[in-house]
This record gives C-alpha cells, structure tokens and sequence, in this order.
C-alpha cells in the first residue's frame, strides 16, 4: 500500500497507530524516568497531553472520511469508535472509572483498521455517491 498523505483514511490510521504506541510507551517512559527522575512530576506535560493532539487529528480524520465513504455502516462505525476513544482519553485524564488500558489500546487500533477497510473498500468512485446526504 502506498503511503498516501492526502487521503484522510490514512491520516486517520496513522494518528490511530501512533496513539497506541504512544500508549504502549507510557509505561516504558514510567520506568526509565524512575530511575532517573529527582522531580516529583516524572512524566513531562507534553507528553500526558498528546493523547488530545492525537484526538483532535483523530476527530478531522473521520470528518473527511465519512465525506468519502461510500459505505454507511463504516460512517457509524468510524464516529462511534472516535467517540469512544474520546471518552476514554477524557476517562483517563479525569479519572471517573479505573478501566485497564487494554480498552483504550482496542478503541485505537478499531479506528485504526477502521480507517485501513474504508480506504481500500469504501471510496466513492464517483461524485454522486458522496453527494449524499446520509
């Protein structure tokens, strides 16, 4: 598959696939800096926050690619697993629940090969079927 920045599919499976490695990396971060850290904030600000750039990347990657779909059910699918996302990021940072992380890693990787389907599978390959108001 060629890397093709200009579709948004692709856009959105690559800031999928980075969050969960950034996800997978946090414990990682947790104990180099553990052994290293003489401050009391161990984990730099920038880095618990980039789960949100990854969202908000996330969140115009869908946008586009539900514009592009030709298939509805993968329009569903792609809003509703963002919006999970979304609320376990929030989960996470404000700390309503105690979920395992296994959650948030299978919310990313669903968008991610959400993504993957709908650009092999779902584009429109005319205008009329994007025209739609569905």
């Amino acid at each position: 598959m060629i890397l093709n920045l200009n579709k948004s599919d692709t856009i959105g499976a690559l800031a999928s696939t980075l969050c969960v490695i950034h996800c997978l990396m946090t414990p990682l971060l947790f104990a180099v800096q553990s052994y290293t850290a003489v401050q009391h904030e161990a984990v730099p600000l920038w880095w618990k926050n980039l789960d949100f750039l990854f969202v908000t990347v996330s969140v115009f990657a869908v946008y586009l690619s539900t514009k592009n779909s030709s298939n509805t059910l993968v329009k569903y699918a792609l809003w509703i697993s963002w919006l999970c996302l979304f609320v376990l990021i929030l989960n996470e940072k404000i700390e309503w629940v105690s979920l395992p992380e296994l959650i948030t890693y299978f919310a990313a990787l669903t968008l991610a090969i959400l993504h993957l389907y709908n650009l092999n599978y779902c584009q429109c390959k005319s205008d009329s079927c994007c025209n739609k108001n569905t």
